[in-house]
């Protein structure tokens, strides 16, 4: 059951990114925006970094292979994570699909443009966010449920030991 959890949250998360991008690929020209309201507006930018505009420099190459071994590895985390985990964990298991449909949306991207495909822009009263997609809004989601999860989880003790 683990892994049908983590699948489907990840196809659902791998599904909505691709489709936000692909429209926005098709209604946007690249470095366009279009103001929805007095705080948010819908762009296209290309990230060739991480999280955020971290590391985006497209005149090196080293990001594109360093973020592959990153996703790859995040992938491995999370299946021996899900593999150790107790089958009622199902808090864990949303968060590890997350996590891995936004790791591998962003991937799709990287392979297919050597960049991320950027979309949702915040700003207020001079503060701007870097843009972002719902990749990285999934990986986000993925890792507040982790970290809620290791607050809910109940501590129950090792075995061989007393309490």
């Amino acid at each position: 059951m683990r892994y049908r959890i983590i699948a489907f949250v990840a196809f659902v998360a791998l599904l909505l990114d691709q489709g936000t991008k692909a429209l926005v690929l098709q209604q946007l020209p690249l470095d366009a925006g279009i103001p929805v309201t007095s705080f948010f507006s819908l762009v296209h930018v290309q990230n060739h970094g991480a999280a955020f505009g971290f590391l985006n420099d497209p005149g090196t190459t080293w990001q594109f292979w360093l973020f592959t071994l990153a996703t790859l590895a995040a992938i491995v985390v999370v299946v021996v994570m899900a593999r150790s985990a107790k089958e009622h964990e199902r808090m864990l298991f949303v968060a590890f699909g997350a996590i891995v449909g936004g790791a591998l949306g962003n991937f799709i991207d990287r392979v297919r443009f050597r960049a991320v495909v950027d979309f949702l822009d915040f700003y207020w009263a001079g503060w701007h966010w870097p843009a972002f997609n719902v990749a990285d809004v999934f990986i986000c989601f993925g890792a507040v449920l982790l970290v809620l999860h290791s607050f809910c989880a109940p501590n129950t003790p090792k075995e061989g030991s007393r309490t």
